[in-house]
């Protein structure tokens, strides 16, 4: 067999647009034969596939997965909803969020087999040829614990872990429950930064300082309104969305049980999103633009 020179690899990608690793293998399996290599790459679907690697892609799904005390959370993008609804999109998505339980993070990842014996990024390649957009990888967050772990998706579009000390699993998955749908940024109060603390104070003082009260009484209104807005910012002082008779706290309370940790992805969030201008697009097209 004959041997695949980097040269040979780039030639290809440049001649073909498919992805490093799919032109080596093309190669390997034509001896070398460039010709041969690129003619295999166009019959499978993949060449020109990384020429969709520049386009926005801003939808997709949150995928998790849960074993041995592992618990992942990955972000897989598409261009359209339309696709990340796709059957064959919905499954790669899950096949890579298995893989995750193996990976360290995000680059661990790509390179990860999958059970076809492909690569993550191989079959992301061979996904954008079948679906026609662009499907990128995004990010991941894992949470590795002796503790429990909840796990929670809301219809593709957020995913949360919690880790809880001294809690069962229903109580787990409940507070993700809650993470999915408030989006709390802190734990609880000891969790918040104190210049978040003293900018609240600085703000409440400037709202109560000219009411002519006692200086006791201006304290203790102040102290009131930081601690009714850092409560409402913490996941241990907001109501809980499976009881709101009760807060989180008291739940954690009743049950014995702690939040480490958590974690939530949304769907494309930071990623900022392409609008498109048909009007222009149509104009230019039709060169009047």
């Amino acid at each position: 067999m004959a041997e695949i020179t980097a040269s040979q690899v780039k030639e290809l990608r440049e001649r073909t647009g498919a992805g490093m690793m799919e032109c080596k293998k093309a190669l390997t399996e034509n001896n070398g034969d460039i010709d041969a290599a690129a003619e295999w790459l166009r019959k499978s679907g993949l060449a020109k596939a990384d020429k969709k690697a520049s386009r926005v892609a801003a939808e997709g799904r949150i995928v998790a997965a849960q074993a041995d005390g592992k618990g992942v959370l990955v972000e897989i993008n598409s261009e359209t909803d339309f696709v990340a609804k796709d059957e064959n999109f919905v499954a790669f998505t899950e096949a890579v969020a298995n893989a995750a339980l193996e990976a360290d993070d995000i680059d661990a990842l790509k390179s990860t087999k999958l059970a076809s014996g492909e690569t993550v990024e191989e079959s992301r390649s061979a996904l954008i040829a079948k679906v026609g957009e662009n499907v990128q990888v995004r990010r991941m967050a894992r949470i590795d614990s002796a503790n429990t772990i909840g796990a929670y998706v809301h219809g593709g579009r957020i995913g949360v872990l919690v880790e809880v000390k001294n809690g069962n699993a229903d109580l787990a998955r409940g507070l993700a429950m809650h993470v999915a749908a408030m989006n709390p940024p802190y734990i609880s109060p000891a969790h918040v930064p104190a210049d978040f603390v003293a900018k609240e104070k600085e703000i409440a003082l400037a709202q109560v300082k000219d009411t002519g009260k006692p200086a006791d009484i201006l304290e203790k209104m102040i102290s009131g309104k930081v601690a009714k807005t850092v409560n409402e910012l913490c996941l241990t002082g907001q109501p809980y969305v499976l009881d709101t008779n009760q807060t989180v706290e008291a739940a954690l309370k009743a049950a014995g049980a702690e939040v480490l940790q958590f974690v939530r992805l949304a769907v494309g969030e930071g990623i900022e999103k392409q609008a498109d201008d048909f009007h222009a697009e149509v104009m230019k097209q039709a060169g009047l633009a």
